[in-house]
Order: structure tokens, then sequence, then C-alpha cells
């Protein structure tokens, strides 16, 4: 259930990890348990978990000079929330297929077979999901050959929800974060930003509005927010 949004007037200067109070500075999520009006800290009760991660990676990995483009997506996960394992997926998803075509070989083998993980768990769930399944088909074109280890490698037991949520699903975002981060490409950051912008949408998408926050709502739009608010890569 999402909660009223209290906005700042100003976007917030953001650092790398965890501060005891605002005095101290403030992390991604940090500043949304502000907004959400929880108590400080970056592990708050509104956001999904596995989302509340990825952004804390995120904000930890991009340079004190990017940061601050993320700063504007912190209300968009406010109230973000659902107890279905599709989430977890979609997050998984997005975060395998953004790292997919530029991490390392390793990584791209772990990221194919993460991949091949969520499908199966699609297909037991027997949910077409055209979207993620649309993501997961370019992943695979963009590393042919990671795609092809991963199906002589991967077992096929199904790893149960439980497991996934658990343990899977935090493991290869990080992992596809990390990779990002370390990516030999131009644009790292951009695709940084992207990523947790494309997953706020993802989730946001999956998670019933009960505030009227979201942009169409019949609320009137917060002061201090930009409609709309995603941050989307710069060319």
């Amino acid at each position: 259930m999402r909660s009223a949004v209290m906005t700042p007037d100003a976007i917030p200067v953001l650092s790398a990890g965890r501060h005891r109070n605002p005095r101290k500075g403030a992390c991604f999520m940090e500043m949304a348990s502000f907004l959400a009006g929880e108590r400080w800290s970056d592990h708050p009760s509104c956001t999904h978990p596995l989302l509340a991660g990825l952004a804390r990676m995120v904000n930890d990995v991009l340079p004190d000079s990017e940061r601050g483009r993320i700063a504007p997506l912190i209300p968009d996960v406010v109230g973000l929330d659902g107890s279905s394992v599709e989430v977890d997926i979609a997050i998984t998803v997005r975060a395998a297929a953004a790292a997919m075509p530029v991490a390392g070989g390793d990584r791209q083998n772990v990221m194919a077979c993460a991949l091949t993980t969520c499908e199966r768990l699609l297909d037991d769930r027997g949910t077409s999901q055209p979207e993620l399944r649309a993501l997961i088909r370019e992943a695979r074109l963009s590393a042919p050959g990671a795609t092809a280890w991963a199906r002589s490698y991967s077992s096929s037991d199904l790893v149960s929800e439980r497991t996934f949520r658990r343990r899977t699903a935090p493991h290869i975002v990080r992992y596809a974060v990390d990779g990002l981060a370390v990516a030999c490409t131009d644009d790292a950051h951009d695709r940084l930003v992207a990523l947790l912008a494309d997953t706020i949408a993802d989730v946001s998408a999956r998670c019933p509005d009960t505030t009227g926050l979201r942009e169409g709502g019949d609320q009137a739009p917060v002061p201090g927010r930009s409609t709309p608010s995603r941050v989307t890569a710069s060319a």
C-alpha cells in the first residue's frame, strides 16, 4: 500500500554507503525512508526488498559526479511493494538483461543462466509476461555464446520460489550491477541509471496504486516533483 509522499523542496545530494543520520549524508533508500515518513534506514519497509537492494547498489557504484541523476527517482519507489514472485522475476530479468550485452564472459554466462531460471519460473506459473520474455530474447541475441553455454549447463530442476526470492534473485541482481559498473563501455553510468529507472517502471506496473501519486492519477501533482519523474539514460 502506497503512503503519502513528503517531497523536499530541493533534490538531495546523495552519497555512497549507510549514514547514521541525515547530518552524515544520505543514500537513495535512506531518502526514501524519509519521504515515506519511516524511521531513518536504508532498508525501509516502503519499498520491495529486491528493488531497494538494486537501488542501494546503483547508488553505491555510481561516482559522486553521476549519483545525482537518480535522485529524482526517489519518490517513485515509495510504496512500491508487492507479494507476487513475478515482481522478483521482473527485477531479476531486467538486471540480467541489462548486464548481459556488456558484461565480461563469466558474468555473461551467469546472466544467461539467470534468464533461463526466470523463464522456467514464468512457464511454471503459466504466465505469458510478453515484456519480460522479449527482454530475455533480446539479451540472448546479444550474447549467443553465453546463451549456448547456459543451455548446456543449466540444470533442468526448477528453483523453488522461496529459494529464488531469498538467494537466487539478490545474487543475480548484485552480480548484474557489479558487471555493469566494471563493463568496458563508455556508457556504463547511463546503463546503470537506465536500469534503475526501467526497473522502477516494471515494478510500478505490477503493484497497485492506492494513492494516486503515479502519472495519470486523480490526485494533484506533488509540489516540487517534475512530471514525468522518470530518469532515462542520456544518448
